[in-house]
């Protein structure tokens, strides 16, 4: 069941770009996550790690590409089908100056000229419409994947009970009892968004939870809003989560600045899990934490992985932490994604000379190892020449891609023997 489970792809990201203004903070970034799996996005400070999770959760409205989550779009980018229309446009005037300009000179082709005119405007309004169609579904989608989600589980709700009543109807007081369950859980379905699904685990444990609410109610806010008002019910969860990240029920009256850094950490997954997502984005988690309290943290991820059958995208900057806790790893640069593979793989066969600077940077908790240890500087500039010949990100051996082109493939293949 677990290898089935691997091979299904919970969230698909498509050409991400996310721009601000004139910073291009994630540019044509791709990669899934297979449900049930770690998947490590690592690299440097700015490279658009956070930005790619802030993205997928939509706390960012995304410039273009598409985020698929459960085989839904849930994120979708119209900058890509605007260009399109915009470069279409200015190609089209380009060739038909040309044209004009040879009928100009070669009247005997007008004749030729003009009905490839017509037939490069026709293209171009069929172009045009082409992608005006596509942004009007990427905004659809962007805007109403949460009310098409609700309207699949009020369906699915309608056709769960049909059966229960029927069965029911010669009893009113189980009747009774039934429709009242039914109507609560129809009120659920109606609230609830896909985007739900979907927790985040920010990065600092402090800024991130409201000082003026106890740790009851930051923890059961989610529930709270997706229409659950039995008290008790919300009470016996949130003391239910309280102990399963490791503290205690008398907590639940306290405030965040009553608490450590770690235990408002595990304040802050309390809160996450409770929604019983399918997806959880962990933002450097323990980056702001004691090394120490780190790896208690971490323990307590992988814990509630196992429990929970979570699916994690875990940010972080250090490597040695990446390697242990995820199984696969995507590496960043730039607001690129320069190499992904395989935890073990991209360890053993590093290609990309950045994951290799990175690789290089591990400090090793032995002093006669340190000593010899030789750090690898990266130079974007000196390392690649991209002016002609373009890189994509290319799968070198399978499951471990790439960012190079032509020439830059065959040597990685070579080093690998290939």
């Amino acid at each position: 069941m677990e290898t089935e489970n691997k091979q299904e792809v919970l969230l698909r990201v498509e050409h991400l770009s996310q721009h601000f203004g004139k910073v291009k903070a994630v540019d044509d970034v791709s990669f899934e996550i297979m449900k049930g799996e770690v998947f490590g996005l690592v690299g440097e400070s700015g490279c658009g790690k956070t930005t790619t999770g802030r993205s997928i959760i939509k706390i960012y409205d995304i410039t273009s590409g598409s985020i698929y989550f459960k085989g839904q779009r849930i994120c979708a980018g119209t900058a890509s089908y605007k260009e399109a229309i915009r470069q279409a446009r200015q190609d089209t005037a380009a060739a038909i100056r040309q044209l004009k300009s040879q009928s100009a000179k070669k009247p005997e082709q007008k004749k030729e000229n003009d009905a490839r005119i017509a037939e490069l405007k026709k293209d171009l309004q069929d172009t045009i419409a082409q992608n005006r169609r596509k942004i009007a579904d990427a905004k659809y989608d962007h805007k109403y994947s949460d009310r098409e989600y609700a309207k699949r589980l009020i369906q699915e709700t309608h056709e769960r009970y049909k059966p229960l009543l029927e069965a029911a109807k010669n009893s009113p007081a189980e009747l009774g009892k039934l429709r009242k369950k039914y109507a609560d859980d129809l009120r659920i379905a109606k609230n609830t968004k896909l985007i739900t699904k979907i927790q985040m685990i920010f990065q600092d444990p402090i800024a991130s939870l409201d000082p003026r609410m106890t740790i009851r109610e930051i923890i059961s806010e989610g529930l709270i809003v997706n229409g659950i008002k039995d008290r008790k019910y919300l009470d016996e969860k949130v003391y239910e989560l309280l102990e399963l990240v490791g503290l205690v029920r008398e907590h639940a009256g306290r405030y965040p600045h009553e608490f450590s850094g770690g235990q408002r950490q595990r304040i802050g997954i309390a809160r996450s899990v409770i929604m019983s997502p399918d997806l959880l984005i962990a933002d450097e988690p323990i980056s702001a934490l004691d090394v120490s309290i780190q790896a208690q943290v971490i323990n307590l991820l992988n814990e509630l992985r196992s429990s929970l059958d979570l699916t994690i995208l875990f940010i972080a900057h250090d490597l040695s932490v990446v390697k242990y806790f995820s199984d696969r790893i995507g590496v960043m640069y730039f607001g690129k994604m320069v190499e992904l593979a395989s935890s073990d793989e991209l360890f053993a066969h590093p290609l990309h000379p950045y994951t290799r600077s990175l690789l290089s940077a591990i400090p090793l908790p032995d002093p006669h190892s340190e000593k010899k240890r030789t750090r690898i500087t990266y130079n974007a500039l000196a390392e690649h020449d991209y002016s002609v010949d373009k890189p994509t990100l290319r799968e070198i051996l399978p499951g471990h891609f790439v960012h190079c082109n032509n020439a830059e493939e065959l040597r990685y293949k070579k080093e690998l023997g290939l």
